[in-house]
């Protein structure tokens, strides 16, 4: 299983998100989107928003770890119970 320290952060520098990103996909077909910026969901406080993602690399919503949203305020332990949550989904189509 894949978990936080598997993770490849990209830098995000810009006029309007600074702070750090990646996405990762799974064999299951699902994937996930890691952020830590300014505006994330507990970016501010060095904490982690994770969205699941579908097999075309889209925000997916509808599913049992997402719940309808994203997923905000994550410690690096909690991510890594969100991938391993999102690898364990049935395989996405």
């Amino acid at each position: 299983m894949k978990t936080f320290k598997d993770l490849v952060f990209e830098p995000l520098d810009s006029e309007f998100l600074v702070g750090k990103a990646c996405r990762i996909q799974f064999d299951n077909g699902w994937g996930a989107s890691v952020v830590c910026h300014n505006y994330s969901y507990g970016g501010k406080d060095g904490l982690y928003e994770v969205g699941v993602l579908a097999s075309t690399g889209e925000l997916h919503y509808i599913n049992p770890v997402a719940d309808g949203d994203v997923r905000g305020y994550l410690s690096e332990e909690e991510v890594s119970e969100v991938l391993i949550q999102i690898q364990e989904l049935e395989i996405s189509n």
